[in-house]
């Protein structure tokens, strides 16, 4: 804990350091009369090629590119940087033509997704490690595959074995389309706890009907139900992050275009305008 605490001290240290650096330098360049949208547009480009290329280093593991953690703490303090230096690039006005609007407005985008992701991903992992085993998601699938088939294979032998028809029609009514696919994502992303409760009241409701035997395949069919909202949550709170990053990468791509093509465009005005 103290080590991420002094790491987390050191890179705050050293992101004010820099932002007083670019301060001083700005002002002094500004007071010479030299113009520094045109160093800062360039400047900044180049800072979030260098922020993108993390999702290189991510699909990139076995390149000896540096430690994955190192990259994370880079990417994450060199986008406040990037917002600091956007906001000498601006001068903190609004940009005004429809090019520099846009550009403006698709970085904004990207930072706020940035934070949004941040929040989201340390705020998850918490809470991923309390339900459940570790999942992966692409085997989600198969491991609700899996649990169905026990639970129908339950229901099923209980009519055989115990002469009733109680488990197999409740699994009928109510757990056959539960089993079938995710359900409760938005009960699971807000951490509610009703779907639990709700199971719980109709498995009491369900034990009046039932014998001793029936109780024990119930309980079964109970702690299926639970793995299952187990993989649910999983599927939930993993899902979220993957939709962010169809958000924020795409929104980076679309930046570094527009970002491209506005430096070229200032280059071009101001080397004409000498």
């Amino acid at each position: 804990m103290k080590t991420l605490t002094r790491r987390r001290a050191t890179n705050v240290a050293t992101l004010a350091g820099i932002s007083l650096l670019l301060t001083l330098g700005i002002r002094g360049l500004t007071s010479h009369l030299y113009r520094t949208s045109l160093a800062t547009g360039w400047l900044l480009l180049a800072l979030v090629v260098a922020l993108a290329s993390f999702n290189a280093r991510k699909k990139l593991p076995f390149i000896p590119m540096g430690r994955a953690s190192t990259w994370l703490q880079f990417h994450l303090y060199g986008g406040l940087l990037a917002a600091v230096l956007f906001l000498f690039h601006t001068h903190g006005r609004v940009p005004r033509g429809v090019l520099e609007t846009t550009l403006a407005a698709v970085f904004v985008l990207v930072v706020g997704s940035g934070v949004a992701g941040i929040l989201l991903s340390r705020g998850f992992a918490r809470r991923l490690t309390s339900r459940g085993q570790d999942v992966i998601f692409e085997r989600i699938p198969a491991l609700r595959r899996r649990i169905r088939e026990r639970a129908e294979g339950l229901a099923l032998a209980s009519v055989d074995q115990y002469g009733t028809t109680a488990l197999a029609d409740f699994y009928t009514r109510f757990l056959a389309s539960y089993f079938q696919g995710p359900r409760n994502i938005w009960h699971h992303l807000v951490e509610s706890k009703r779907p639990r409760l709700m199971w719980n009241e109709e498995f009491a409701l369900l034990d009046r009907y039932l014998n001793d035997a029936e109780r024990e395949c119930a309980r079964d069919l109970s702690e299926l139900v639970l793995l299952k909202g187990d993989l649910d949550y999983h599927t939930a709170l993993q899902g979220a992050l993957k939709v962010w990053l169809f958000v924020h990468i795409p929104l980076t791509y679309v930046l570094l275009i527009l970002g491209f093509f506005h430096g070229l465009l200032a280059q071009a005005f101001a080397v004409g305008s000498r």
